[in-house]
């Protein structure tokens, strides 16, 4: 009778062992399965920081900021002479 019950204690956890390993490699295939539309995510954004970039780029450039300083909106800023700037040198700032 002992012998009997050993088996069926080895039999038992042996399926549960299975059953353990069957259900880890369903969430790993699951997983493998979410690869492709993740990694087309990803290019997706890469693509669209490469456009905001250019935009920013573009938007930032001393041609368009020309540009946008000769519209009328933009008549009550006015230019800063050399003398009103101020040049702050970094060994200034390292020391405090």
């Amino acid at each position: 009778m002992s012998i009997l019950f050993q088996r069926a204690v080895c039999l038992f956890v042996f399926f549960i062992m299975v059953f353990l390993y069957l259900e880890k490699q369903n969430t790993l295939t699951s997983l493998r399965l979410q690869i492709p539309e993740i990694t087309k995510e990803v290019h997706l954004l890469h693509e669209e920081i490469s456009r905001l970039e250019y935009e920013v780029d573009h938007f930032e450039s001393p041609d368009h900021l020309m540009e946008l300083a000769g519209r009328p909106e933009y008549d009550h800023l006015k230019h800063p002479l050399v003398k009103d700037i101020l040049t702050v040198f970094e060994e200034l700032i390292a020391r405090y």
